[in-house]
């Protein structure tokens, strides 16, 4: 996770914890089916402020680790999922032992790895027969207020791998299966604006820009009548992928 903008979130702490959506519980569970049954291990890689890992953590099965590059988000994390582990570290330099895991996963984190160094990583820590699970909350651009809100935001390097046919994995991690869930929903305008100053584009940019995106939003959700706390549904589609590890 070298790019500035992947590791720029640990200023916006609250706003990203505030402001960006819980993952569907369908979607994690699908992710994690094939583990074995009984106690399982699980880290979540990229985990943020812990949005993927309190889902992970709510299983009776489940015991979850969560590591991230900025300890600023990791200390949000020890907040809002108290009692899991954290550690400092990447998806390509991982601080746990090998073949020490059923699974890791990674929520809105893959497109900010390199596919091949991160692939071979998490495979030393996950035993013969384990999953890799990558999945990611995106709004619907299909909905033409959506794609237009996009736009004026511009879209993210997630939004872009996912137009672009998805990620990609490597040995020793067989071939993806997907899944994708469309659900919805409502925010007002101010969380609307916190949700985009939560995102790596606003983060880094110039305070000019960062007026000027304003600007451009107010204006849409003015013509779209949304106003004070009034809501808007925004659409969500959440793409999962699963890959086991080759024995």
């Amino acid at each position: 996770m070298s790019d500035v903008r992947a590791t720029s979130f640990g200023s916006e702490a609250d706003t990203y914890e505030a402001s960006r959506p819980d993952y569907p519980f369908e979607a994690v569970a699908w992710m994690l089916e094939k583990l074995p049954h009984g106690a399982r291990r699980i880290a979540d890689v990229g985990a943020g402020t812990g949005k993927l890992t309190r889902v992970i953590a709510d299983a009776p099965d489940a015991q979850v680790v969560a590591v991230d590059p900025d300890a600023a988000m990791l200390a949000k994390l020890r907040d809002t999922v108290p009692g899991v582990p954290t550690y400092v570290g990447t998806a390509e330099s991982l601080p746990l032992p090998d073949a020490s895991l059923d699974a890791v996963v990674l929520g809105q984190a893959w497109h900010w790895v390199d596919p091949e160094t991160a692939s071979a990583e998490i495979g030393r820590v996950v035993r013969p027969g384990g999953t890799l699970g990558l999945i990611w909350n995106a709004r619907d651009n299909r909905v033409d207020w959506v794609r237009r809100f996009t736009a004026i935001m511009h879209a993210s390097a997630a939004e872009e791998m996912l137009d672009a046919g998805g990620p990609t994995v490597a040995a020793p991690f067989g071939e993806l299966e997907t899944g994708r869930w469309e659900w919805v929903r409502p925010m007002t305008r101010a969380q609307l604006h916190r949700m985009a100053d939560s995102r790596s584009y606003l983060i880094t940019a110039s305070e000019q820009e960062r007026a000027s995106i304003h600007e451009g939003m107010d204006a849409l959700f003015d013509e779209l009548g949304v106003a004070g706390e009034d809501t808007i549904d925004l659409p969500y589609v959440t793409t999962a992928f699963r890959a086991r590890r080759r024995d």
